[in-house]
């Protein structure tokens, strides 16, 4: 199932000239993002508050973002620890998105779209596939593990809603989230309320750093 973004899916040949460039021109975002609310926030260390999630966005906020993501995956038996990377595009609107990828891990460049309900994946590599979730169809088509359901989220500055202990500095502003396995980290630049980095880890190995430019 092919799906069909057009209102907000990067254009490739200008996306891949800013992509090739070292991402130096960002993307405006389409629209503002919320301020971060805590509902029981308490104090720990003084300035690290710990974040309630009963007042979660109800629609994930709509962007254009670019950037560049890291993937690592732990080391076997058989070999060390392994890794890819990839400029990319990132489109959102609501809970669909279209993202494509340039040196994309391995496989070529790469459109990876989602509609809320189905993933699809094209690449000169693999061809067409589909997942349930964009999870699924990243490790069909790489082997490679990312959070990607929780993104959307993330680069917005919020936790998911199935995350659990989101930390906040003194800014209100998500410093670290915990996602099933997943533990992310996020980085600011100056007092600015959206990360321009997040990175995600769990503790067998697998690694995901993404640097955004809004």
């Amino acid at each position: 199932m092919s799906v069909a973004i057009t209102s907000f899916k990067p254009n490739p040949k200008s996306n891949k000239i800013a992509l090739l460039s070292a991402m130096a021109a960002a993307m405006l975002i389409t629209s503002g993002c919320q301020s971060l609310k805590t509902a029981n926030a308490t104090h720990q260390s003084g300035t690290m508050i710990q974040g309630q999630n009963s007042e979660q966005p109800q629609k994930l906020e709509s962007f254009n973002i670019t950037g560049k993501i890291g993937v690592t995956t732990p080391a076997t038996d058989s070999n060390g620890a392994q890794g890819g990377s990839a400029f990319y595009a990132w489109g959102q609107q609501n809970d669909r998105f279209a993202i494509e990828l340039i040196g994309a891990l391995g496989i070529g460049k790469t459109n990876i779209e989602y509609d809320g309900q189905t993933a699809t994946l094209v690449s000169e590599k693999t061809g067409t596939l589909t997942a349930d979730d964009p999870e699924t169809l990243l490790k069909k088509a790489t082997g490679w593990q990312a959070p990607i359901s929780q993104m959307p989220y993330w680069i917005s500055g919020h936790p998911a809603p199935s995350d659990s202990a989101p930390q906040l500095d003194e800014q209100n502003r998500l410093v670290s989230s915990v996602n099933g396995e997943w533990t992310a980290s996020f980085t600011y630049k100056g007092s600015e309320k959206l990360p321009v980095k997040i990175s995600a880890v769990q503790p067998n190995g697998n690694k995901v750093v993404m640097t955004i430019n809004h």
